[in-house]
């Protein structure tokens, strides 16, 4: 009997600088789940890019044991699982493959569709997903446990960057987390980063990037290109607040020990999340924080958990 020899293929596991283990995520439901928040799911995997997967099929039948015996050999460290009750849609965010699990209540929440149509000039480059985003946590200074638990989670969902040796054109998207104490409301915000350097115009911009030469058929002389009225500057990116001194060259515009100004447009999805549990293995063992008090915590547990079970199945039986 012949073998072939097994010809192991390098695996990006590890980042090849910092040398810390890539987290890798699944997106997936459980239960049925509406129109809206399918499409919910849909913009979490976009998110999640490139260490998810974006194509993740399910199947009516799958249960979490299916997708935990795939997510081992795939390296996958986390499950994101969006489910609907009677009430409320839910997210969890659980470690694999021993836990712990958070429970967050979707109060509300906005696609990343909804967000670009409500944008004069809606901005998603082909390349904006091409690097993980970065994650900025606000508000969560406490020495609360389960606000501790939630800043280790998120933290460490997305790859860590080392700042000494990171590539600027590698940060191009941002995810924001604010707590907000009085409400107990997480408001998930999604960003795309954009660097315009000062005091130049949109025309020049424009100019410089796209390489093409300027219809200048209509104008006196060439100065007339550069400061025709409406092209002169933005005041949106000129505060002194929002700029930086870049370090190196960053495309065709932006140069090293220039100021730039940092613009953040919103791209989705945004969500507006409660955290109501913390279970301390994957979606199950004890009960290290609820908000709602041991009892009420368990009767809505029960029924989440009944809900999710009958929309199986439904879906066997279908």
């Amino acid at each position: 009997m012949f073998v072939k020899p097994i010809v192991k293929k390098k695996q990006a596991n590890v980042d090849h600088i910092t040398g810390d283990k890539i987290p890798k995520s699944f997106v997936f439901a459980r239960g049925k789940l509406p129109g809206s928040l399918r499409q919910l799911q849909m913009d979490l995997r976009k998110l999640m890019l490139p260490y998810t997967a974006l194509k993740l099929k399910e199947k009516k039948r799958n249960n979490l044991k299916d997708f935990l015996n795939v997510a081992g050999p795939m390296g996958v460290s986390h499950f994101l699982i969006l489910s609907k009750t009677e009430t409320a849609p839910y997210l969890r965010v659980a470690r694999t493959p021993q836990g712990p699990t958070l429970t967050f209540k979707i109060h509300e929440y906005s696609l990343a569709a909804d967000v670009a149509q409500s944008q004069l000039r809606p901005r998603c480059p082909q390349d904006l997903f091409k690097n993980a985003p970065l994650i900025v946590l606000s508000g969560f200074g406490s020495e609360e446990q389960h606000l501790k638990l939630t800043t280790v989670m998120f933290q460490n969902i997305f790859p860590a960057i080392d700042i000494n040796t990171v590539k600027l054109s590698s940060c191009q998207r941002i995810v924001l987390l604010n707590y907000n104490k009085d409400t107990k409301l997480v408001d998930f915000r999604h960003y795309s980063i954009k660097l315009q350097p000062v005091g130049v115009s949109r025309r020049l911009r424009k100019f410089v990037q796209n390489r093409q030469v300027p219809d200048l058929r209509n104008l006196q002389d060439v100065s007339d290109f550069v400061t025709k009225a409406g092209y002169g500057s933005e005041s949106e990116g000129d505060d002194e607040a929002a700029t930086v001194t870049l370090a190196n060259d960053l495309g065709r515009v932006n140069k090293a020990s220039t100021k730039s100004a940092v613009k953040l447009q919103e791209i989705g999805p945004r969500m507006a999340l409660q955290l109501v549990k913390i279970e301390e293995g994957l979606c199950s063992g004890d009960v290290i924080f609820s908000e709602y008090g041991t009892a009420s915590e368990q009767r809505q547990e029960t029924n989440q958990n009944n809900e999710e079970d009958a929309g199986d199945d439904e879906g066997d039986s279908d």
